[in-house]
């Protein structure tokens, strides 16, 4: 009898001990999801901002080596390191997740304006990679300020990560399984599940009410699936997994040629911005620069030109190489929208679900992330095409090999072989 009572009493200690730990993760959450809802809402009327005075004065562009100095400085002055890809942005956000790093405070400012400086002057570069870095910065020191332990800071870090992603993006379920899965491929921190969907959906739920408003795609035109349907579905995700390898062997190569032949961190992003405005002068017009995201959405709709995901891979390539700030991931999905736009119809794909498919298996292949595309998928398309969204996704994620956008990233399981490796990705 005595026993019974006792092996109560410890599992009602551990419910107590159980319920305790989900209100912390819960009133974590809600803080960070509603904090950084504020800044994704300031960041995302920022970007408009800036980007709207570029469109409107086109000429801005020819001073991006001009702004690039200034980021240069910025960075010197106020970071006191480097402006290289050793220690900045992602990869530093990875590195303080898989170890004992630190993501300091001034990262939210200095990613903040400086991402502005780089839209502005129409540096190719994204904003949700921002946001991540800011939303990390955010988590990391909300840690540190609440004294949790090592590995509950990682979690506080992983649900800044994905509240920021989720303001920006509009995709939350995306935001917190991707903030999740691309620490450490092959293995999930499942005790971050629920502060990462809580500050994700907090997030979202507080930008739109200041305003933000995400991407909306129509539905997709999807064909019958059947084995021909198939079979070009999986040819695609091939294709785009030479995509994806493409543009990390670009963004390497262009980093090391930079680093390079040119030491000085001043006269590296001076170099890329007059080479992104004289290309910006060649091609005419400005789609290559700054998101990009009319040309993503046009692709969704069916309409592209076939170059478009190789000079929109040249211009990021430059961009992140010189050292402009703001993030990978948005060129990602306009590279591979373009790309399966593109090449759908020799497939006898419908344009538009190629450019989707596209979107999410490129994203897939250069983030290792094959549940969040599988669910960005779902998220940006209405649930629409689940059974080609699951199929390109597995294809892409198997040929991508070990390549990927961040080199702190960390592949745990062999995509190959059900073996244990834990080997940084080829960066």
């Amino acid at each position: 009898m005595n026993h019974m009572v006792e092996a109560a009493e410890r599992d009602g200690k551990k419910a107590l001990d159980h319920l305790l730990i989900y209100l912390k993760w819960l009133a974590i959450a809600l803080v960070l999801g509603g904090l950084l809802g504020c800044v994704a809402a300031a960041f995302y009327h920022a970007l408009n901002f800036v980007t709207g005075v570029r469109e409107s004065h086109t000429w801005i562009v020819f001073l991006l080596p001009l702004g690039g100095l200034l980021i240069a400085f910025v960075y010197q002055k106020l970071d006191k390191a480097p402006l290289d890809g050793n220690n900045k942005g992602t990869n530093m956000v990875l590195a303080a997740v898989n170890s004992k790093e630190d993501v300091p405070m001034r990262m939210t400012a200095l990613i903040f304006v400086t991402s502005m400086i780089s839209h502005l002057f129409g540096a190719s570069v994204g904003r949700e990679g921002a946001a991540l870095q800011m939303g990390a910065s955010i988590g990391n020191n909300c840690g540190k300020l609440l004294k949790l332990n090592e590995n509950d800071k990682k979690i506080c870090i992983m649900t800044g990560m994905a509240a920021g992603f989720g303001g920006i993006f509009g995709a939350p379920i995306t935001a917190a399984v991707f903030s999740m899965e691309v620490i450490s491929v092959g293995v999930m921190y499942y005790a971050a599940l629920l502060p990462c969907i809580v500050s994700s959906l907090t997030s979202m739920y507080v930008a739109k009410l200041l305003g933000v408003h995400y991407a909306v795609y129509e539905a997709l035109v999807i064909p019958k699936f059947t084995p021909f349907t198939a079979g070009m579905t999986m040819i695609l995700g091939v294709l785009c997994a030479f995509v994806s390898i493409a543009i990390c062997v670009s963004f390497i190569v262009s980093e090391k040629v930079f680093q390079t032949v040119f030491e000085n961190s001043y006269v590296q992003i001076f170099v890329a911005g007059t080479i992104v405005s004289l290309l910006t002068l060649l091609v005419g017009n400005q789609d290559y620069n700054g998101l990009g995201g009319a040309a993503i959405a046009a692709a969704v709709a069916g309409n592209t030109v076939w170059y478009a995901f190789l000079l929109k891979l040249i211009f990021t390539a430059i961009s992140l190489a010189g050292g402009y700030r703001g993030g990978e991931i948005v060129p990602s999905l306009f590279i591979g929208a373009t790309f399966g736009c593109w090449f759908a119809s020799f497939l006898g794909l419908p344009p538009t679900l190629g450019a989707a498919l596209g979107m999410i298996a490129v994203f897939c292949g250069v983030t290792n992330s094959p549940i969040a595309a599988f669910l960005m998928g779902m998220e940006l398309f209405h649930g629409y095409g689940m059974w080609f969204f699951g199929l390109i996704v597995a294809v892409s994620y198997m040929l991508s090999d070990y390549y990927g956008l961040y080199k702190s990233q960390l592949i745990i399981y062999s995509k190959y072989h059900s073996v244990y490796i834990h080997r940084n990705t080829q960066r």
